[in-house]
């Protein structure tokens, strides 16, 4: 009415006008209501006639007024679209295109229509989609939201749906580089020493095919050790600034998604030519240095180039089975590659007692893998413990990476460093309080030193009780990448910068052109820029989420029966809410989240507190982070691939609760 008489319009933006105004995010519920969530933790409703002129996420300005003695909030104005490009499934409306966007506060089918050269008849109820959004309601003349849909990713019923929809919805590559016809080494100017006659081992999964480091071990009569730690160096084939080193720096890293991976480089080089298969003569950058009997790494650092001959692929489980049983069944190691093992593991046990003696160890934990069938449903998942073999291979990476920091910080000052800051610095005092009452022996001008931080590390190690060590979690920093030399306090290093992994990840790529620089004493054919950091950063953080997302999707059908079949589950509390608690169900590595409702219906009774880490039933502490307990599965959500679990043992309704109830079943 108001839009057909030019005087009551003028008149309502008169009284607008005078009304105050705020900005914040929007926050939308099941309910069709939502909030107006100020930046000073402030909430505003808003009614459900203005919540269809915004979506979840979008950062708007917003009238406040008073309507039916409340305080509402009215959408005005758009400061930030919370999406544009989005992922999600057609749903066709009286025959017309509309598009659902997946994810979880956004239900609503937006008005759709296909770009140009997509046929719309391919579009059908349910297929997947990338779409744009293009119209808002509070944006010009615009009355209703509208999308464009930019292209399919695939139909609604294809099991490998999990794989393209994520990485489509992460803006990943789907399939490796693009083979060239044939490959040649670049002339570096190195020369490379011929080691093929010395037996270096590779010890990697029973599937791995981009084998790229590979270690010859010398123990020496005073109980030191020599260690070569050769790896594979797709450089000699890759120049900075060639179509596939571009290439390589825009993907960033191997993607690794539960059942299958996409390479960083095309597969003939991380499959064949580079990688450090048996009895194939190989390129390799290498580093030798000595360890004494305590495991402290000698100043003898020496990288250089050389030729190496892998004589022997062997698995992690079938070294660990020799190591840990004295024998495995069907293999049996020749009397030069046992040798080998056993000196890769006196060396492995000296730095890792240094390690943990002096630096920081973190607690094993086991590695979830799906099985899948070939049709890529899922059958099974399988637990993978840290065994011998994998933290051999594991100090001797360490080790390597420890030498490539010290190389490079001397030489050149600059290089791809992992580094990490200890606590947050405006998050310390708030640690400091929970060591105070702890009791932990530390003062806070110790935690801002790497010594002493690796201190608190280890002894939060011994703790009966994990509560505390997950709790100072929440105030430390996170781990970073930068091209200066800095501590990493996390692992208790002075300095780290990984190279060991160039077929899989970019920056060592950069590590590996500096350290040829080293070695020749020629100018570097890259350093690495003020952006590397961040540029790294990205990819991890969006590989971690696709990998995070294909799993959420994968136990969604792998535990689809759990609810019906009532299966009980051992569950990690790892994250406290104020709605609720997240678990880790040990069996599986399946993350689920339990409601406060689930844990005790009256919401009286129940505090979650998050700064805490803890929830209090009837003033009492019934949960904390880090406890294990027995959950069963209460909903699984498929279309928002959720686990919605709550806890086997029961909290009665109190005296007062069960009257409430006894009175509303007799009035209904």
């Amino acid at each position: 009415m108001f839009q057909d008489n030019p005087l009551l319009a003028q008149l309502k933006k008169q009284i607008q006008e005078t009304l105050p105004k705020k900005e914040g995010n929007i926050k939308a519920t099941d309910r069709g209501f939502g909030f107006l969530e100020i930046d000073n933790k402030e909430s505003i409703f808003i009614p459900p006639n203005y919540m269809k002129n915004v979506m979840h996420g979008d950062r708007v300005v917003a009238v406040i007024r008073t309507e039916k003695e409340r305080e509402v909030a009215e959408p005005q104005e758009l400061v930030e679209q919370f999406i544009t490009r989005f992922i999600g499934r057609v749903k066709l409306i009286r025959d017309r295109l509309h598009v659902v966007p997946d994810h979880p506060q956004l239900k609503d089918a937006i008005k759709a229509r296909p770009v140009k050269g997509l046929n719309p008849e391919l579009l059908k109820e349910g297929d997947w989609v990338v779409a744009n959004l293009t119209r808002h309601p509070l944006v010009g003349d615009n009355k209703t939201f509208f999308c464009e849909i930019k292209e399919k990713i695939t139909d609604s019923n294809d099991k490998i749906a999990p794989w393209w929809v994520t990485l489509a919805h992460h803006d990943l590559p789907n399939a490796e580089p693009a083979p060239q016809e044939s490959w040649s080494m670049l002339d570096e100017g190195l020369e490379r020493e011929d080691l093929t006659a010395l037996p270096f081992i590779t010890i990697d999964g029973e599937s791995t095919k981009d084998m790229d480091d590979a270690i010859y071990t010398v123990k020496k009569d005073d109980g030191s050790f020599e260690i070569t730690i050769a790896i594979a160096d797709p450089t000699s084939y890759i120049a900075v600034g060639d179509k596939m080193d571009d290439e390589a720096r825009q993907r960033g890293f191997t993607i690794y998604l539960p059942g299958r991976n996409i390479p960083m480089l095309p597969r003939e080089l991380s499959d064949e030519l580079c990688s450090l298969l048996e009895d194939e003569k190989r390129p390799t950058l290498c580093c030798r240095v000595s360890i004494d009997s305590d495991g402290v790494i000698q100043d003898d650092i020496h990288f250089f180039a050389a030729w190496i001959k892998s004589q022997g692929r062997l698995a992690y489980n079938n070294v660990s089975d020799l190591l840990e049983h004295g024998q495995c069944e069907g293999w049996e190691p020749n009397a030069v590659i046992l040798e080998q093992i056993t000196a890769l593991k006196g060396f492995a046990d000296a730095r890792s007692h240094w390690r943990a003696n002096n630096a920081v160890v973190f607690p094993d934990r086991p590695d979830y893998r799906f099985e899948l069938s070939e049709d890529n449903d899922v059958i099974a998942i399988h637990t993978d413990p840290r065994r011998t073999a994998n933290r051999m291979i594991e100090e001797a990476m360490i080790t390597a990476n420890i030498c490539a920091g010290r190389a490079l910080q001397a030489k050149f000052g600059m290089g791809v460093f992992n580094y990490h800051n200890g606590f947050n610095p405006e998050k310390l005092d708030t640690a400091m309080e929970f060591l105070t009452n702890a009791e932990a022996p530390f003062e806070k001008e110790q935690l801002l030193t790497l010594e002493g931080f690796s201190a608190l590390r280890r002894w939060l190690n011994d703790q009966d009780s994990t509560y505390l060590d997950n709790r100072l979690r929440k105030f430390q920093a996170y781990s970073e990448v930068g091209n200066k030399p800095a501590a990493h306090y996390a692992m208790g290093l002075d300095v780290y910068a990984t190279w060991t992994s160039p077929i899989r990840k970019y920056g060592d790529m950069i590590n590996h052109r500096l350290l040829k620089a080293l070695i020749s004493g020629q100018e570097p054919s890259q350093t690495p820029d003020d952006n590397v950091g961040e540029e790294i950063a990205t990819h991890r953080r969006s590989h971690r989420m696709a990998e995070r997302d294909v799993a959420d999707w994968l136990y969604v059908r792998l535990l689809k029966d759990a609810v019906k079949q009532e299966t009980v589950f051992t569950a990690e509390v790892f994250d406290i809410n104020r709605a609720g608690m997240r678990v880790r169900l040990l069996e599986n590595g399946a993350a689920a989240f339990i409601p406060a409702p689930l844990i005790v219906s009256e919401k009286s009774r129940i505090e979650c507190s998050g700064d805490l880490g803890i929830i209090n039933i009837d003033k009492i502490k019934e949960f904390q982070l880090g406890d294990s307990f027995e959950v069963k599965l209460a909903e699984i959500r498929s279309a928002t691939r959720q686990l919605i679990a709550k806890p086997v043992k029961q909290f009665p309704a109190t005296e007062a609760a069960a009257a409430d109830a006894t009175n509303e079943a007799e009035k209904a």
